[in-house]
């Protein structure tokens, strides 16, 4: 029996030392290999507010294109704060990430910041409104030039003589500088056009923007139309009209979220400019995940560069579509953006 036992444990050592020296002669895994094996790619997504309707709907594409491509993402919003989002960038380098997509609070508040993305090899991808005075690698956007020309000559067809007022967003987004060119671009074609105000409102804030269109009004600037920043303060301004009893004002906004589609419809609001921001979500999911694994652009053919005080830098730009009530159903519910029941109001009363 004893000898049986002796047996057993020989053969148990000898098939434990032929797995073993088995083990032993495979090639280890490559270090970036067995990173990425471990834990994946992994994109910070940094934004400053998700107040605005569109934000939420960006970031909800941007995730679910990066998902399906195996990466993951941490999402950090800042509050409408840029010292926030300076902090929440360095937490994202902090942890590691493989690269960073950032909506900027304001465009220049970020170069410290970015120093340290630079010195840990994370590539940045400005999102939307271009990152000032920085290192980056891509900035991806709709063209704001062509939305500021797209409103302004909308209302220009409404309107080619009158009383004007322009009631934008933020002055430190780069964006609303570019949109602001295109407007003044149209106005020049236009010499019966008067521009009683132009108006930045910060932080976007669609409250004051209702304030300023009050205060112009109770002083007697009657406009004949206004222009803008996007469709919520779209939305004030025509409360405040209300308020005052003034109608038949031409009034644009962007964004088509569902409430100035609806406004678009029933006549109140002339018109809205559609960004195609599922495609850009997408696109800056995709190109994040080629800069984490191999650190360059998805887009092979990017042929557009935008300076922005730092370098030259590989840009993508989209085209936006003025909306009225004449191409509502094509541009804004057969592409799927809203439903026709959204936009037309469908069922609402009914719930």
């Amino acid at each position: 029996m004893i000898r049986q036992l002796i047996i057993v444990k020989i053969f148990l050592l000898l098939v434990a030392f032929t797995i073993f020296a088995s083990c032993s002669k495979q090639e280890p895994l490559p270090k970036a290999v067995q990173q990425e094996t471990e834990r994946g790619i992994t994109i910070g997504f940094s934004i400053d507010t998700f107040v605005i309707e569109r934000w939420q709907r960006d970031c909800d594409v941007f995730i679910a294109t990066a998902n399906a491509l195996g990466a993951d993402v941490i999402v950090q919003t800042a509050g409408n704060s840029a010292e926030n989002q300076n902090k929440q960038i360095q937490y994202l380098i902090e942890r590691g990430v493989d690269a960073l997509v950032i909506v900027p609070k304001e465009a220049g508040s970020l170069s410290d910041v970015l120093k340290l993305a630079k010195a840990s090899n994370i590539p940045v991808i400005s999102y939307d409104r271009l990152i000032t005075g920085a290192d980056i690698s891509l900035y991806i956007t709709i063209d704001s030039r062509r939305v500021g020309e797209l409103m302004a000559e909308s209302l220009a067809a409404h309107v080619p003589s009158g009383n004007y007022i322009c009631i934008y967003g933020a002055q430190e987004d780069y964006n609303m500088q570019m949109a602001t060119q295109g407007v003044h671009a149209v106005f020049a074609r236009y010499p019966g056009i008067r521009v009683l105000e132009e108006y930045y409102t910060p932080d976007w804030n669609f409250d004051m923007a209702y304030s300023k269109m009050s205060e112009l009004l109770d002083s007697g600037s009657i406009p004949n139309a206004v222009i803008c920043g996007n469709d919520a303060m779209a939305e004030r301004v025509l409360h405040a009209l209300a308020e005052h009893r003034i109608s038949g004002v031409a009034v644009s906004g962007q964004d088509a979220d569902i409430a100035g589609c609806q406004r678009v419809v029933e006549g109140l609001q002339t018109m809205t400019v559609y960004k195609p921001i599922t495609i850009l979500a997408r696109k800056a999911a995709e190109n994040a995940v080629s800069f984490a694994k191999h650190h360059k652009a998805a887009d092979e053919e990017i042929d557009t560069v935008m300076n922005n005080g730092y370098a030259d830098v590989p840009a993508i730009l989209l085209e936006p579509t003025a909306v009225s009530k004449d191409n509502i159903d094509e541009v804004i519910v057969q592409s799927g953006f809203h439903t026709k029941n959204e936009v037309y109001r469908i069922g609402i009363a009914q719930k």
